[in-house]
């Protein structure tokens, strides 16, 4: 399959030792609990923690062995999914602010009671001398009395939690999920967090949290937070379920790595039946990825890579406000948005829906030329030339969007793609597919209404999938 499109989201300085570091990520295949929305009892639910913990100090030993200085799980990979606000309690700990107090829980494993996984997640630090971050679930107590407004009716709030622990134990960060999707067993943080934590092998690495990556906060935010300087790291735990042709795992965690020029430590789950996996170790001119096709055993995978650490870059340029396109964003919807014919094409354009988005499209018909089609006043324009391309076999479409991305999850989207149709009618264009024999040289470009934007290129064969992204920064 090749799908090349060029996606907008509305939504530091380092200093290090040496020129590179190695880091190591897990994706790994989840033990669940069968029956996640029955409440169990602590002693239950650390049994079934356990498990899944007994293979990350499997894995945490093996990265030690080959020189790992920082090593990342994926989200939910502790405890799992699909709990309801109550049969989630048996999980949580209590997770002290490291802002507010020193703790290492391996060392001093009474000072908090209730904090079996944090004591075991920073002895596995220790023990094989890394830096780990993992994701827990956290329980927070709220003030109902002085803070009626924003606390939950019980009285305390549940968060989807990202832990860090350096080499000695020391447990230095903790960031809560601030874009969640389809939790109900989590609350969104009052307040927004821009979490970052210290090394030193490349200084800071920024913490965000799977759907977070499609915001400007926390994502933007935090890259943009110390001065005019750009972080150059982000650690990514996620669950992410890839949805083609748009949003598979490799192609936008690797896209938004080289549009931001920052380094992405991805580390997804393995989890077929909601067609989990991807995992990757991005820099803006390297990748290191995992990610299973169908018929691949449902296993884990630790992927190790040597990483270079990136110097800062300014943003001075970069435009605090993404005002346009959130002021269409106000009134736009799938099928609301200028619903005209493309006044820069010069071949008729029908409209077809992908990811649930009413989008103008333009065949690719010909050898070689140059297309260009409109969702309104937002056009974008292909120059192409064919290499490798049977049109008995293949069809392949211009897409254009702009408008508010039709889910109950709303941000403000604009889009370019060049995709393969699913058959050889317009109306398939759109649709999912996973594989493709043609090939072309090609130049995409749009004019967007933001500075943030990820230009991405998703490769097929029957075989594998690769991806090769470009991508600019929501």
């Amino acid at each position: 399959m090749l799908v090349v499109f060029l996606l907008v989201f509305c939504l530091g300085e380092t200093e290090s030792a040496a020129d590179s570091y190695v880091a190591a990520l897990y994706e790994h295949r989840v033990i669940l609990n069968p029956n996640p929305r029955v409440p169990v009892s602590r002693r239950e639910a650390l049994i079934h923690m356990q498990k899944n913990l007994d293979i990350y100090e499997e894995q945490a030993a093996k990265a030690a062995q080959q020189g790992v200085q920082i090593l990342v799980f994926p989200e939910d990979g502790i405890h799992g999914f699909n709990f309801t606000r109550s049969s989630i309690s048996g999980y949580m700990e209590t997770i002290p602010d490291p802002q507010e107090e020193s703790w290492n829980p391996c060392t001093e494993p009474d000072k908090h009671n209730n904090t079996e996984v944090l004591q075991r997640l920073s002895c596995m630090a220790r023990r094989n001398n890394l830096y780990l971050v993992a994701n827990m679930p956290d329980l927070q107590p709220c003030p109902l009395k002085t803070a009626p407004s924003t606390c939950p009716p019980d009285g305390h709030w549940q968060f989807n939690t990202n832990v860090a622990f350096n080499s000695d134990g020391l447990l230095v960060a903790r960031y809560h999920k601030q874009n969640l999707y389809y939790e109900e067993s989590f609350d969104t943080p009052p307040k927004l967090e821009l979490i970052t934590f210290d090394t030193p092998f490349a200084g800071k690495f920024g913490l965000i949290i799977c759907f977070d990556i499609l915001f400007h906060d926390p994502t933007v935010a935090l890259v943009k937070m110390v001065g005019n300087f750009i972080h150059t790291d982000l650690v990514f735990p996620t669950a992410w379920m890839n949805e083609l042709p748009l949003l598979d795992s490799i192609q936008f965690h690797r896209a938004f790595s080289l549009g931001a020029n920052v380094t992405v430590l991805s580390s997804n789950l393995r989890y077929d039946k909601l067609r989990m996996t991807g995992s990757g170790i991005y820099t803006p001119f390297s990748a290191t990825f995992h990610h299973a096709v169908k018929g691949d055993p449902e296993e884990g995978q630790l992927l190790v890579a040597t990483v270079p650490v990136l110097g800062p870059v300014g943003v001075n340029s970069v435009t605090e406000s993404l005002s346009p396109v959130d002021a269409q964003s106000d009134h736009c919807h799938t099928d609301g948005c200028a619903d005209s014919p493309s006044p820069g094409s010069s071949y008729p354009t029908f409209k077809a829906t992908m990811r649930r988005d009413l989008y103008w499209f333009v065949l690719i018909n010909e050898t070689q030329g140059n297309l260009t089609v409109c969702h309104g006043t937002f056009c974008c324009h292909l120059q192409y030339k064919w290499t490798a391309h049977d049109k008995s076999k293949e069809l392949y479409a211009l897409g254009a969007f702009a408008g508010t991305h039709n889910s109950s999850q709303c941000y403000a989207l604009q889009v370019c793609a060049v995709v393969r149709c699913a058959g050889l009618e317009a109306k398939s264009c759109g649709q999912k597919v996973e594989e493709a024999e043609s090939k072309m040289d090609f130049r995409l470009e749009a004019t967007f209404q933001t500075d943030y934007v990820y230009p991405s290129l998703l490769q097929g064969t029957r075989k594998q999938v690769e991806v090769l992204s470009l991508y600019p920064l929501v």
